[in-house]
């Protein structure tokens, strides 16, 4: 869709599925989440289908992510807090707080913009012929 977003055509969850080997019914799933999220909107119709809700440079991956995994940022389940409540607090601030905040800084600097542009590298270098 990134790759398309220029020529402001919607395309359809069933090319999507076609193209990528993809269950039709679970790309519907992650649609609806997306759309959800603001990162896609949708046409219904004969023309209709899904585009990007903004330009490929304003979307990053933690925006996608955020969208169709919810449970991807929750906070870290309490493990030992009734018995060593301070145990707890220092995974959670040295570890898990600190995991998350790392995670969450990298995919806000990657949008999908970049991720077009190394697929694009990676068409480049599949079409290059060695002859001996």
């Amino acid at each position: 869709m990134a790759e398309n977003y220029n020529s402001g055509e919607y395309i359809t969850v069933i090319s999507i599925s076609e193209r990528l080997g993809i269950s039709k019914i679970y790309l519907e799933q992650v649609f609806s989440l997306l759309k959800r999220g603001g990162i896609v909107t949708s046409v219904k119709g004969a023309q209709g289908g899904y585009q990007l809700a903004r330009n490929p440079r304003q979307i990053t991956a933690l925006d996608v992510l955020s969208a169709v995994e919810l449970s991807l940022f929750e906070p870290a389940e309490e493990t030992v807090k009734p018995k060593a409540p301070e145990i707890d607090a220092a995974m959670r601030t040295t570890v898990f707080d600190a995991l998350d905040s790392a995670v969450k800084s990298a995919l806000e600097k990657i949008t999908l913009a970049d991720l077009v542009s190394e697929a694009e590298k990676h068409k480049a270098d599949q079409g290059l012929m060695f002859f001996i």
